[in-house]
């Protein structure tokens, strides 16, 4: 099936199974490292991009899904080579440790702030309860996210200045951020 979007800015036209996830394609057809795949369930949020400035997890969303659509990926919020606002926030504030997850994180940070740009701390919490990290114990997490909304208006610059409402999109049964051990450093691009 012959399939166009926009993937980072750029119009893509390609021939995809129908029955294929967005994920796999962004990462075996697009060559895009950064949307992980972690459990293929919604549980983890490794996956999590924007569709149309959505956080989506694209473990379950088919590629045909996001026909005509504007896919952002964590490659594609950096702009003429700058960190996006989130990803120099994780980054400043060591919201990370073995880096699986940021990308998630940041994609569902993006979306977060989007729809709510100046959230409390618990609100960021329940904001990235359907995104998991195994490293950290959330608190730089959430610190990265808090700074980044103080930042000024990190959501409105999604790669290509799109973005749109919209929250993360939470996983069943997923835990509220919150629990493990400390984070480090780095950044998910």
């Amino acid at each position: 099936m012959l399939l166009k979007l926009n993937v980072n800015g750029q119009q893509r036209s390609d021939d995809v199974e129908p029955r294929l996830l967005l994920v796999h394609y962004l990462r075996e057809v697009c060559g895009l490292r950064a949307a992980n795949v972690g459990c293929d369930t919604t549980s983890c949020g490794a996956c999590t991009v924007l569709l149309d400035g959505k956080s989506v997890k694209s473990c379950t969303v088919l590629t045909v899904q996001a026909a005509g659509q504007q896919v952002t990926t964590a490659e594609g919020l950096a702009a003429d080579g700058e960190l996006h606002p989130v990803q120099a926030a994780f980054r400043r504030e060591h919201g990370l440790q073995c880096g699986f997850c940021t990308p998630g994180m940041v994609m569902a940070t993006v979306g977060l702030l989007a729809e709510n740009p100046e959230p409390t701390e618990d609100q960021v919490r329940e904001g990235l309860e359907g995104n998991l990290c195994r490293c950290t114990g959330y608190h730089n997490i959430v610190r990265a996210v808090l700074a980044a909304a103080a930042a000024g208006d990190p959501a409105t610059s999604a790669g290509s200045g799109r973005s749109g409402p919209s929250g993360p999109v939470r996983g069943r049964g997923a835990p509220a951020v919150g629990t493990s051990g400390p984070a480090s450093d780095a950044v998910g691009a």
